[in-house]
């Protein structure tokens, strides 16, 4: 008979469950696209900040180039082995 009470317990749980995350997920997803937002608005207007202050004029090019990689390393794979044909 406890074997009993406890599965219908453990059933009982998994049903209060799904009827808790159908009600709340929907404002937890909510909340969380929110502050999604909020971060990529943030770091967005700071963005438009760093671009604004160089107050640059309408039709001039500015190119800006990488560090160039002047140091080249040879990378050895492995030993080369050089195989005959045995007739």
């Amino acid at each position: 008979m406890g074997f009993l009470k406890i599965i219908l317990v453990l059933i009982m749980v998994y049903y209060l469950l799904k009827i808790l995350a159908k009600l709340f997920a929907p404002k937890i997803i909510n909340y969380a696209a929110k502050k999604t937002e909020a971060h990529f608005k943030e770091k967005f207007e700071g963005f438009q900040q760093h671009s604004n202050t160089a107050e640059q004029k309408v039709g001039d090019v500015i190119i800006d180039k990488k560090p160039s990689k002047k140091s080249k390393t040879s990378k050895k794979v492995g030993d080369y082995i050089d195989f005959e044909e045995i007739d």
